[in-house]
């Protein structure tokens, strides 16, 4: 049975996905926590590395840790572009809490460089990671970004990346790159049943909790 460990980087997440000795991180953080990281990491035998997507909030540290610990990166093809040019996909927001974020966060979306890891794996809806000893699965959430993913865990756990947020509650992400995307994919996270669903951005909770 695999146990979740949340990595709480200021007002972003990483997790660890353990089974035993091994385990594969989801997202990886910005530079300024990566040793804290990489030690949570360190305990471990390091199998994988998944990115939910590209932003530098959730993967400035992934070139440095695929290469410390010789795992590849998993992401989606679609979401390739944003390692180059974040305005390939611009973001967009609703609400209020999403219009701070935004605001906030825009300067350093367009101005932190994100390297590209060497060992990338393209993955996909439905990949399995059972190669990696995992019981879980790649699940596109396209919306925040156009190739954003999560990874379904033996059917109870669901790391999300930004497809939903729980900066005050459980919400479908408030920031978008294409709205009707993200509002199909938080229809389709409500039809998997009943999850503990691990946010980019919040603690973790039951998926009842969700709008």
């Amino acid at each position: 049975m695999a146990e979740i460990h949340r990595i709480a980087c200021g007002t972003d997440n990483c997790y660890i996905v353990a089974q035993g000795n091994d385990a594969l991180l989801v997202d990886t953080g910005t530079a300024a926590f990566c040793d804290k990281v990489r030690e949570a990491c360190s305990r471990y035998t390091m199998k994988l590395i998944v990115l939910t997507h590209p932003h530098f909030d959730h993967a400035e540290n992934a070139a440095f840790l695929s290469e410390h610990f010789s795992v590849p990166v998993a992401v989606h093809e679609a979401d390739l572009e944003l390692f180059e040019n974040y305005d390939a996909q611009p973001l967009h927001s609703y609400g209020l809490v999403g219009k701070l974020v935004l605001g906030l966060s825009l300067k350093a979306l367009r101005n932190t460089k994100v390297r590209r890891p060497q060992n990338l794996l393209q993955v996909k809806d439905g990949d399995s990671l059972a190669a990696y000893g995992f019981d879980a699965k790649i699940i596109g959430l396209p919306g925040h970004t156009t190739g954003s993913i999560g990874v379904d865990v033996e059917q109870k756990y669901l790391l999300a990346g930004d497809a939903l947020d729980n900066w005050i509650r459980p919400a479908m992400g408030h920031l978008y790159c294409d709205y009707d995307a993200i509002k199909q994919t938080a229809g389709k996270i409500r039809s998997l049943g009943a999850r503990t669903i691990f946010y980019g951005h919040g603690k973790p909770t039951p998926q009842s909790c969700m709008n």
